[in-house]
């Protein structure tokens, strides 16, 4: 693989109810500018029923880098992302949320943190200098993030402000040569950093948007789901240490 092909990248984006946010979000990304790379984005639908199929046929006319997978079984944003890992054509994989609260133009800044060297792993990140979130998000909402955040970093000792963010940038080999991803929940970053020891983290400054349409997917189950992962985390890198 020469040094051009290895700068082309996948964007993998699980949805599920976004049909709303899907037009917007493919249309900023076309007005990205992202030199010579070669790229794609790869939707992974876990069978939404809600106009999503027909939308997206709609904007391939227009958008021949655009690709939509549907998932009928093991749902979850989690097994969604790992099926755009292994439908992705790129060596370099983009993960992002399809609500729009990631900014997709900060992805060239990701992209040159991660041609670093020695980088392997980047995270949008809120909480560093220049990151922000949008004042309309709910205060409660802000401190069950920071808290989560604080959980994460103590626990599992992930050198990152900002390990929940979702907004991520990696290179495929991280993935191929780390131990198999096993998340439970939708915390996939966070599995990510910690079973494929992601040593050299980077964090760029993102400005993180309120979802503007469409129902958030936080609920208790979600919350459960985030600390029964946080706990197998601990206890792997525990194990890790140990052995």
């Amino acid at each position: 693989m020469d040094s051009t092909e290895s700068e082309n990248f996948s964007i993998i984006v699980p949805i599920f109810h976004e049909a709303k946010n899907i037009p917007e979000l493919i249309k900023r990304i076309a007005q990205i500018n992202f030199g010579s790379r070669m790229f794609e984005v790869v939707l992974v639908d876990d069978d939404s029923r809600d106009g999503t199929e027909e939308i997206v046929h709609h904007l391939q006319l227009q958008y021949p880098w655009l690709r939509l997978l549907v998932r009928k079984e093991k749902k979850g944003l989690s097994e969604s992302v790992l099926e755009g890992f292994q439908q992705a054509k790129y060596p370099v994989w983009v993960i992002m949320d399809a609500d729009l609260s990631h900014p997709p133009e900060k992805i060239p800044q990701m992209l040159a943190a991660l041609a670093e060297s020695h980088v392997d792993f980047v995270v949008g990140s809120r909480y560093v200098p220049g990151g922000s979130s949008d004042e309309m998000w709910p205060l409660l909402r802000r401190a069950s993030s920071r808290l989560a955040a604080f959980i994460a970093r103590i626990l599992v000792a992930v050198p990152v402000r900002d390990p929940l963010s979702g907004f991520l940038a990696l290179k495929k080999e991280i993935v191929q040569t780390g131990d198999p991803i096993e998340p439970v929940g939708w915390k996939i970053g966070l599995e990510i950093m910690v079973k494929c020891r992601c040593r050299h983290i980077r964090e760029v400054p993102i400005h993180f948007t309120q979802r503007a349409r469409g129902v958030s997917k936080l609920n208790l189950r979600v919350i459960f789901n985030y600390f029964r992962h946080v706990g197998r985390l601990a206890v792997f890198k525990l194990f890790s240490v140990s052995s």
